[in-house]
């Protein structure tokens, strides 16, 4: 009897579907690698920074005007760096408060904290651009990223945060 030519086509072997099967999988992991270095470096503020150390002794001292830039719920979980003015960089009006802040302490540069260095970043380089400053980054953060412990895991004072003033 001879074959049909309607024959249906052969399976392909275990082996190959377990091959394209490893080799997506190994694309999905690079895919997912990448993604979470480019979330977890964030962006690098080209202006100078300090430690979180370094940050706390500076505003302790005067030396500069430490600005927290987080959301009050962070505010709220962690409490803020001892010397730390709070002030969520997603206010409307966020420039004219900092400006407000620098006024009252005039002629210190502006030192900008947030959870782990990337939103700071952000915000330093923006304002930079902008010719507001000087501006600081304190990249490690309250929290703690590749460019240190963080504000917390350093043992620096905190204080909590009051929603009321």
């Amino acid at each position: 009897m001879e074959p049909s030519a309607h024959a249906p086509a052969p399976r392909p072997a275990p082996l190959l579907k377990r091959r394209k099967m490893l080799g997506l999988g190994v694309l999905a992991a690079l895919a997912g690698g990448i993604g979470w270095h480019i979330q977890t470096t964030g962006p690098v503020f080209s202006g100078a920074t300090l430690s979180a150390a370094e940050a706390q002794a500076r505003a302790q001292a005067g030396e500069i005007l430490l600005v927290d830039i987080r959301r009050p719920d962070e505010w709220r979980r962690t409490g803020l760096g001892a010397g730390a003015h709070p002030l969520d960089m997603r206010r409307d009006d966020f420039t004219q408060a900092l400006a407000a802040l620098s006024a009252a302490n005039p002629g210190r540069p502006v030192a900008l904290i947030c959870a782990g260095g990337v939103r700071s970043a952000r915000l330093a380089n923006r304002l930079d651009a902008a010719g507001l400053g000087p501006i600081l980054d304190v990249p490690e953060g309250m929290e703690g990223s590749a460019a240190g412990p963080g504000w917390i895991k350093s043992g620096l004072p905190t204080i909590a945060w009051n929603a009321a003033g």
